[in-house]
Order: C-alpha cells, then structure tokens, then sequence
C-alpha cells in the first residue's frame, strides 16, 4: 500500500553514491547515532545508508502518522528527536511554543540550492527555523472513465455540492474548511467565525455522500475503485498514475491549498551537530534529485531539480503552472482560537456523515 510519502523503489545505484558532489560540513565530528522523527517511509530506500557512509553517524528513523502525533511528541516529554519533519504550519506553531533550534546557515551551505522563494516564506521568515523538503499542492484525483464525458472534476463542487459521484474527503479538519471555503469563494485570510460557519452548513449537507474520510490513503482508494473521485496531494496521485493511465489529478479553478514539508531541529535534540550534517546532506542536489524522482513530490531544490529526468521535472501533475499554483493559499497556522473552531466544526460535519 501506497502513502502519502511513498518509497517506490530504490533512490541510490550504491550505498555512498550520493557523496559526489557533496557540500558538506568536516569539521565537526558528530558520533553516535541521529534520531530521526519522519512520516512513513517519506524518504529513499537507501538515503539513510548513504549519509552514514559520508558522515559515519547511523539513523535510527521513527515514523509519526500525523501532524499532531509529531506536535505532542515534541511539545511533552517523551523520546528526544535530532530532526524532524513538521509541515509548514507547524513549524510555525512550535516556533510560538519555542520547541525549534534557531538555524545556523553557515552549517548550511546546500541551503543555497534552494528555490528563492522557499528562502523567505511566509510560515517560517527567512527559513530561521527549517529548510524545505518537498511542497504539496491539494486538489482532486478522480478516475477518467468515471467522469461524465471524460471531463475533468474542475470545480471543488463536485466533492462540496453533488451526488453524482462517489467521493472521499481528507480527515484534516483545517484543510477540509479552507477548501470549503475556497468553493464559497473565500481565501484563507477571509476566514472568520461566520465562514466557518457557512463551510460547516455545506459540509454538513454533502457529508451524507461522502465514501470515506482518509488520513494518509486516499490514491488507494482512488486506485482499488472505492471511490471515483479524492480530495489527495498531487505528489500522491502522480505516484499511482504511472501504474494505472485512467487516473488523473486536477487543481479546481477555485484553486486548491499548498503546503511545504520542512526539516527542524528540536531544541532538545540529543546531537544537534549530526541534525546539521543531515540537513546540508539531504539538500545536496544529487539526493535530493534522486529522492524526489522516487517519491514523485516536488522538490523546492532547484540544483536538484536540474539534475532529475524530463519524466520528472516536465510533469504537470507534480509539477502544476504557475497560475494554478499562485491561485492555491498557503496552509499557514491560524492560532490557537480558530484552529480550535475549524477542529469543532468539523467533528460536527462527520456527525453528520455518520462517521
């Protein structure tokens, strides 16, 4: 079974491979061993062999289901991690709660292979306390033949306002209300009480026709028929593409939600020197080239970018225009108060589903 952050097959010809051409940081020794805190398999088959054996520190990789496993775990007092993988949004909120290592970029220097705009985003100013991994457009993946006259689902009304097809939803309460939001013609600076309100009045409505609420397998479903139509990642959607040709992902004119996945360094990391080296290594441009053409999720890496095949980097899935990225908010932190109202509204909505 695929996840949203799927190993496909192997990224490196040999365990060092990706050493050639690596800026990295000798000066400081890092032993022992780096914890590593990641979702499910959301990284190449043999990555972790490759950085032991161009630094000499082992990996030892736990995996977290979900953005608010990864937060408590953090926040309380259990396992200590060297680095993380938050999303954008949370890195914002542990940033508030003060549970990030404020980055030194001078033990950075692959940083610089990174697109411009992913230096200075919005979530994170001047990337004071993560770097990019991968980032993540929301739209629709559906089943061409399941479609009336082959016609792509264009419009996020055809999973918030009709029952002609059957449709699964995220299990995210926050994207789930931005995206309602977006069908009623609101962006995510616009949300209010009384937009959460209308959101919560047509989700509550459509969720009698809604196949299932997924958390990490939504191409699956998509994949095994159970539904003709998800709300997915496009990184997810391009990976069962390739195996099946009558799927297909669309971002609705509406326009849909981006996201970036970034790594951190916990303040209470046990070896931070290794949590640096494991950062400049894994934006290295050959790394990061092969992990992105193995896990299909575009890459912020520019250098990297440059180097995988036309397969890859031409693909419009991964890879969606301009326009239609420009037209897709960003999953920034609302706050404490209306993160609490999106997360009430929405366990009334699957009440209302039954579910």
């Amino acid at each position: 079974m695929y996840s949203r952050r799927s190993v496909l097959g192997s990224v490196l010809a040999a365990t060092g491979a990706v050493a050639a051409g690596f800026s990295f940081e000798g000066a400081r020794a890092a032993p022992g061993k780096l914890r590593f805190f990641n979702w499910d398999t959301y990284i190449g088959a043999h990555t972790l062999e490759g950085f032991k054996a161009a630094t000499g520190v082992e990996v030892e990789m736990s995996l977290f289901a979900s953005n608010d496993e990864l937060f408590a775990q953090i926040a309380g007092k259990g396992q200590a991690y060297d680095v993380i993988v938050p999303s954008c949004d949370v890195v914002t909120r542990m940033v508030e709660r003060d549970l990030l290592t404020k980055l030194d970029h001078a033990r950075l220097p692959n940083l610089a292979n990174m697109a411009a705009p992913f230096l200075d985003p919005p979530y994170d100013p001047k990337c004071a306390y993560s770097v990019p991994y991968t980032w993540v457009v929301q739209g629709l993946g559906y089943r061409r033949s399941k479609m009336k006259d082959y016609k792509a689902p264009n419009s996020w009304k055809w999973v918030f306002d009709s029952d002609r097809y059957k449709i699964a939803w995220l299990s995210e309460p926050s994207d789930m209300i931005r995206l309602g939001a977006k069908y009623l013609g609101f962006g995510s600076e616009d949300i209010t009480p009384e937009v959460v309100r209308k959101v919560e009045k047509l989700l509550s409505k459509q969720a009698k026709h809604v196949s299932a609420f997924h958390t990490d397998n939504g191409q699956d479903l998509l994949k095994s028929g159970e539904v003709d139509i998800v709300i997915e990642y496009n990184g997810d959607i391009a990976q069962v593409m390739r195996e099946d040709p009558d799927l297909d992902f669309v971002v609705p004119r509406e326009g849909g939600l981006r996201s970036v996945d970034c790594w951190a360094i916990p303040k209470a990391a046990p070896n931070p020197d290794a949590a640096y080296q494991f950062l400049n290594y894994m934006m290295d441009a050959q790394a990061g080239a092969d992990i992105s053409e193995t896990i299909l999720y575009p890459t912020p890496n520019t250098a990297a970018r440059a180097r995988t095949h036309d397969a890859y980097r031409n693909n419009q899935v991964i890879f969606p225009p301009v326009a239609v990225v420009s037209g897709s908010d960003f999953t920034l932190w609302p706050g404490a108060e209306m993160q609490q109202r999106f997360d009430e509204a929405f366990a009334r909505i699957r009440l209302a589903a039954g579910r």
